[in-house]
């Protein structure tokens, strides 16, 4: 059964109990923009108590508000009854919820004219009481009714309109962007996790670089992300960047990103270079050319606070961390010893680290040397080279008399560099590298 099937399943169960029963929202606009819908959403007049009936398995995701979520075989319909919301105190929730009996009053309270269609499950007859075809078919984003009103119902709604018309490649409409602008200040009482959850979908959804230039236009980009925001005009040196500034340089590897990147990929490829505005120097400063001294570090420290103030879990904030520490050292791959190359590519998640290397080349320069080089050393060196297993532990250096303390921690990554560089293979090898370049200290009660 396809999600499709089930939600269509759950419209004949209504109707044959003598309610109505469309198909709402997202998954309309995507059918008639010849999409596949990520899910199906269900719209009735029949209450949350009225369903729960007709659905035993239905879960109660959002009752007060009417929404029942109806899950089946791994996948899951939400239906919501036909509703009209009043007063938004908080900027997201209403505070009073009435229940409607038709799709028209429904429609009113939704954000979008493309996000406002209904239709019938069998004959996909198309119910469009707000424009949302003629939008659909111009290509805009057009808020339903007033957008000051839409927008302070629900704050983030201001982002959605901005990644809907990257999504599809449409224009937000005059009066909503107009809206957006004087509204821009009122984002910040959205919580940082919605605004994570909207950034990372427009950051992923493969056009993530129309996204971040409509953000720009619309000043959200200065309330969300300030520290992305101040990459535009600090000028690089030409000979590695002749494309241009900052902000143009990664726009173009936004632009590169591919649909359903990973996100720590995408947060990483958007963070990378942003610690160079805070670090910039001016040829004249330097007295040679334009530098950035100590911008990954730098760097490593904004990401760092972002991921914080956004609310990241710690392994997304440690990976998108490590791909902003680490993306300069591909420039010095082709000179490292066999040890240091291979507890790079020992990285976690690698793949990442290289696809951002990449496309940042791809975004500068254009020079894939160190990539094709990185590339050839993977294809060419068996796993158990790159990651092998130990010869010597610590038990084994305690049999040998070596006391325990930091020095353990030294001599073990000298026994691994020497296996990583080809020079020992075996323990006993290993065993013998140890006592000619590690001295032993006496215990205590041997020199009495």
């Amino acid at each position: 059964m396809s999600a499709r099937e089930l939600a269509n399943s759950i419209c004949e169960m209504l109707q044959r109990n003598k309610h109505q029963a469309l198909l709402v929202g997202g998954c309309v606009r995507d059918l008639l923009l010849g999409r596949e819908p990520a899910d199906f959403d269900v719209a009735t007049e029949a209450t949350p108590v009225e369903v729960a009936g007709l659905f035993p398995e239905s879960v109660a995701v959002g009752a007060q508000f009417g929404v029942m979520l109806i899950p089946k075989n791994g996948l899951k319909v939400e239906v919501a009854t036909f509703r009209s919301d009043m007063g938004y105190s908080d900027g997201r929730h209403p505070d009073r919820v009435v229940y409607s009996k038709t799709p028209q009053e429904d429609v009113q309270r939704r954000d979008f004219t493309i996000n406002g269609l209904l239709m019938r499950h069998d004959n996909c007859e198309v119910l469009d009481f707000v424009g949302g075809q003629r939008d659909l078919s111009a290509g805009v984003i057009r808020a339903i009714g007033d957008p000051e009103v839409r927008f302070a119902e629900d704050k983030l709604r201001m982002m959605r309109a901005v990644r809907f018309a990257a999504r599809f490649g449409f224009q937000v409409q005059e009066a909503t962007f107009r809206a957006i602008r004087r509204r821009v200040r009122e984002v910040q009482q959205v919580s940082p996790e919605r605004i994570r959850e909207e950034l990372t979908k427009m950051l992923t959804e493969g056009a993530a670089r129309r996204a971040f230039e409509l953000l720009d236009e619309t000043w959200l980009l200065g309330q969300v992300l300030p520290e992305i925001a101040a990459m535009k005009g600090v000028e690089q040196p030409p000979g590695f960047h002749p494309e241009g500034d900052v902000w143009i340089h990664t726009r173009l590897m936004l632009e590169q990103l591919a649909k359903g990147a990973s996100p720590t990929l995408a947060w990483g490829v958007l963070l990378h270079d942003v610690g160079k505005p805070p670090t910039f120097q001016s040829a004249e400063e330097t007295g040679d050319r334009i530098r950035f001294n100590h911008h990954v570090d730098v760097g490593v420290k904004i990401a760092e606070e972002i991921c914080r103030r956004l609310r990241f879990s710690n392994e997304d904030a440690e990976q998108i961390a490590a791909l902003v520490e680490n993306h300069m050292r591909f420039g010095a791959v082709e000179a490292m010893k066999k040890a240091t190359l291979k507890r790079f590519v020992r990285l976690p998640r690698f793949d990442e680290h290289l696809e951002l290397h990449r496309l940042d080349c791809l975004s500068s320069h254009r020079h894939l040397d160190s990539y094709q080089f990185v590339q050839h050393f993977l294809d060419e060196t068996p796993p158990e080279q790159v990651r092998p297993e130990r010869v010597l532990t610590g038990d084994d250096l305690l049999a040998m008399g070596f006391q325990p303390g930091p020095e353990f921690a030294r001599i073990l990554r000298g026994v691994e560099d020497a296996q990583l560089e080809g020079q020992l293979k075996t323990k006993e090898q290993a065993t013998e590298y140890v006592l000619r370049n590690f001295k032993r200290k006496q215990k205590k009660d041997e020199l009495s």
